[in-house]
């Protein structure tokens, strides 16, 4: 999730994977899939920086994670 202000000043946080486009003219508009709009604060190239910021830390996370002997991700199950 990232974190952006509304216009009033309150913040809250938004799932950057669900956001369509981003609009500025002149405010930053946030344009979700579902068509949901939130006009923030931030500028365009600042919520670019907070995604780009936010995907980089769920890859370090993930590349930190141990490795168990045996044990494999998968989202196909094996065939029985």
């Amino acid at each position: 999730m990232i974190v952006v202000t509304r216009l009033n000043g309150s913040r809250f946080a938004v799932n950057p994977d669900l956001i369509e486009r981003i609009q500025e003219n002149p405010d930053t508009t946030l344009v979700m899939i579902e068509g949901t709009t939130y006009v923030v604060r931030e500028s365009l190239l600042d919520v670019i920086d907070l995604i780009a910021r936010y995907k980089a830390h769920v890859l370090a996370t993930a590349r930190a994670l141990p490795v168990v002997e045996g044990q494999h991700l998968t989202v196909v199950p094996d065939p029985e």
